[in-house]
């Protein structure tokens, strides 16, 4: 490589990247299959109870598929900038390129593309992950990533999350995703109790549930907010440029799901004290089992359950005994008389 007047360190070329995260791609694959499937019977279900069996399943598809996705986003905290800055270690280069940083509950993702691609006889768009979660030393990544010669804007920021940084990044943020992350799965947990318990007859728990699952994702990004907003001021410079962060997609995505879940929790409790029939209705059951059931005359309609007191029906009931009964009980009123003549 020196004889063709490379200079070190040299990196062998980007590495092919795929825009979206694999993870994420994967997760939103599975839950639009589950919907297609659900939108396939969709024609077998008659009457009214068609929209709301439609509503109530890309609602609870929506919000556990955003409960997952999120706790594998790498778009918790983001920042981008254009800058003119240096290319290699050891060279006066300088490239225009806009860096990119993205920190999740995992780790973070650098990019580097260069404003035109082509500059310096290289195509500049490079896409680096370094994680720290579940046994990932990011350390170690940081010592492989010098190794190959990654660009110095990259490694720049690489540097700034090392658990040896007086920036002390790497503490804040790995405490910030380790126990956000726990927070979310465990919404995840209460939105499969919430579909389990909403698809039998005690409903009001299937809405407790479902405002478990939005109080989980609120408390988890008060953990993440207060867990950041410690981290010390560290400016990143690149060039003439300075790279500031902000709440990315995923935490505002995060927060609207868990508002949503705590208002349609609030809404089913207060249904099922308000208009439990209603809300049986809506939920495809039928009423109580003690009551007399009646169907509407269209096609599809809505359980109408009709109560019966004693005022309504203040007829008595007969039930009629047969004659070996009566003849049974005659018997029984009227001892036998014995003969005690002397």
């Amino acid at each position: 490589m020196a004889a063709l007047g490379h200079t070190f360190p040299f990196y062998g070329g980007p590495k092919p990247t795929f825009r979206m995260d694999t993870t994420l791609a994967i997760i939103l694959t599975i839950f639009l299959t589950a919907l297609v499937t659900f939108v396939v019977i969709l024609p077998g279900i008659r009457g009214k109870m068609r929209l709301f069996w439609l509503l109530r399943v890309v609602t609870s598809l929506s919000i556990g598929a955003v409960t997952l996705a999120v706790n594998f986003s790498s778009e918790w905290s983001v920042g981008q900038v254009s800058a003119n800055t240096s290319y290699k270690a050891f060279s006066p280069e300088w490239i225009s390129a806009d860096v990119g940083l993205q920190v999740g509950l995992r780790g973070v993702n650098i990019t580097l593309t260069g404003t035109p691609v082509q500059q310096l006889n290289e195509t500049i768009d490079y896409n680096e992950e370094f994680t720290w979660h579940l046994g990932g030393n990011y350390a170690k990544e940081y010592a492989k990533a010098l190794e190959k010669g990654l660009p110095d804007p990259v490694l720049y920021l690489a540097e700034k999350f090392t658990p040896n940084s007086p920036c002390d990044l790497h503490r804040q943020y790995g405490l910030a995703g380790h126990y956000t992350s726990a927070l979310l799965w465990v919404a995840f947990l209460c939105w499969l109790l919430t579909n389990v318990m909403l698809s039998m007859p005690v409903l009001v728990y299937g809405g407790y549930m479902l405002l478990a699952t939005g109080m989980f994702q609120l408390l988890a990004l008060v953990f993440f907010s207060m867990a950041t907003s410690l981290a010390l001021s560290c400016p990143l410079h690149l060039g003439t440029a300075t790279l500031h962060t902000r709440h990315g997609p995923a935490f505002w995505t995060t927060l609207t799901t868990g508002l949503l879940c705590v208002l349609l929790g609030l809404a089913v409790a207060v249904a099922h004290r308000m208009q439990p029939h209603c809300l049986k209705a809506f939920f495809t059951q039928s009423a109580e089992e003690d009551t007399v059931q009646e169907w509407s005359p269209e096609e599809g309609g809505f359980l109408i359950p009709h109560y019966q007191s004693m005022d309504e029906n203040p007829k008595t009931q007969d039930i009629p005994l047969s004659g070996a009964s009566s003849e049974t009980c005659c018997q029984e009123e009227s001892p036998q008389e014995f003969d005690y003549a002397l």
